[in-house]
């Protein structure tokens, strides 16, 4: 029993009622919408043998960053193993292996080859960008999709997802012009594509194009919030164009409505709220008691010890709110992380937990022992993943801890180098500002 799709890949073990449903939550995903989870588990309750239901699933919550969703992860892999399969269906199920097992750079390795052979295998595709960005990994977050790239035509299923991709590993890799292009292109072919929508977000954000930043995300936010589960991040890439501009006013309420006015528990969206409540304390910004309520939900967390850009952003809630006793449980699960055999040991020895280190020294005040440990780890930061938009709270941190240190040559040299790297960005002159008052005292 096999099906084969619009692209001739053979699905062992499943009926076209099963591919259907399977093909929905592929859909799905590729615009970060809907159900995907629930989609899939209804393919898998059609067609039990269906190898690479379980594995799409398995996906899902590989990716999730959560302890509990890689335990699901786990199950998923175990459930595919004895299936039939071919040879590229083995190879996404070891791929799924390694994720589970949080061998994320052996997973991302496997998928490469797959898509290399297979180059219309989107989810091979998709599951890789995703590994790339989750591991920081510029390059692969480009190149990966290249390689497929003159595969693919317009009008082919999934098209868009596969521009918008190229888009984001060009934006990643400073080519913002074609990468604009082909985001808003993407955009133009599927507005619901959240990730596309994305990818435009960050060009504007890199080249501080703020009041276009704006525009873009207002022009039609029904499209990547409707039932998206990247609206979250979407809405923090708005909060990011204003908190640009020293609109903290807007910034909250943003944080207050939809990035966390639901008070989500779940990890991708809690590091939105971190990251943009400690932007706003770098900036002496009052955010009253909504450190308290992010905090207690990071707290359960904080014993994880399983992916380090998760850390350094429970740290921050933990440090916002004046929690010492869950800042040193996670600070020792750091410790446990490290002797560990898995990708996340490396993760957080190089970066996750000198970084983390380095926000709860900036908490107490001692903002030379931020800068300290900030400086050494702030050029390979992109190893323990995220965006270079998301990994600049590293660098607005060094800043903000030298400029309240009192270290005026640093302070000068770090706003010197920011407004050589975004010269048009209000906040690069507002460091320059500072900067040069230091060296009047």
């Amino acid at each position: 029993m096999a099906v084969r799709d619009a692209f001739g890949l053979t699905f062992s073990g499943a009926t076209e009622a099963g591919f259907s449903l399977y093909g929905q939550a592929v859909r799905e995903l590729q615009c970060f919408i809907g159900d995907p989870v629930g989609s899939v588990d209804r393919a898998i309750a059609q067609d039990p043998g269906f190898v690479m239901a379980h594995v799409l699933k398995g996906y899902l919550f590989g990716l999730a960053t959560e302890r509990e969703a890689t335990a699901v992860a786990r199950t998923c892999h175990e459930a595919a193993l004895p299936l039939a399969a071919t040879t590229r269906e083995q190879a996404h199920v070891a791929a799924l292996g390694h994720l589970a097992a949080g061998h994320w750079h052996e997973a991302a390795r496997i998928l490469k080859d797959i898509a290399i052979d297979f180059p219309l295998d989107a989810l091979a595709l998709q599951t890789g960008h995703q590994i790339d960005f989750f591991t920081g990994n510029a390059r692969m977050l480009r190149d990966r999709i290249g390689r497929a790239l003159p595969s693919w035509q317009s009008g082919m299923p999934g098209y868009h997802a596969i521009l918008g991709m190229q888009a984001f590993g060009l934006e990643e890799m400073g080519d913002y012009a074609r990468a604009e292009k082909l985001g808003r292109t993407a955009v133009e072919i599927e507005p619901r594509d959240g990730w596309a929508q994305h990818a435009v977000a960050h060009v504007m954000e890199m080249q501080s194009r703020q009041k276009d930043g704006i525009l873009w995300m207002r022009a039609n936010p029904e499209a990547w919030t409707k039932e998206s589960f990247l609206k979250v991040h979407n809405w923090w890439h708005l909060a990011l164009f204003h908190y640009d501009l020293g609109e903290a006013e807007e910034v909250l309420a943003l944080y207050d409505g939809p990035i966390y006015g639901e008070r989500s528990t779940l990890a991708l969206n809690m590091v939105d709220a971190s990251a943009i409540l400690w932007r706003l304390n770098l900036g002496g910004i009052d955010v009253g008691d909504r450190w308290a309520a992010l905090a207690a939900n990071w707290a359960p967390k904080a014993g994880a010890g399983n992916y380090a850009f998760n850390d350094v952003h429970a740290m921050m809630a933990f440090v916002g709110a004046g929690l010492e006793a869950p800042a040193l449980t996670l600070i020792e699960a750091q410790r446990e992380a490290m002797r560990g055999n898995d990708d996340n040991a490396a993760f957080t020895r190089d970066v996750g937990h000198p970084l983390s280190l380095a926000i709860k020294a900036f908490g107490s005040g001692n903002y030379a022992e931020t800068v300290r440990l900030i400086r050494p780890i702030r050029t390979i930061a992109h190893r323990f993943g995220g965006s270079h938009a998301q990994r600049d709270v590293i660098d607005l941190t060094l800043i903000e801890a030298a400029l309240r240190s009192g270290d005026r040559a640093l302070a000068k040299a770090l706003a010197a180098e920011r407004a050589l790297a975004r010269p048009d960005s209000p906040l690069s002159a507002l460091f320059s500002r500072r900067a040069a008052n230091l060296t009047e005292n």
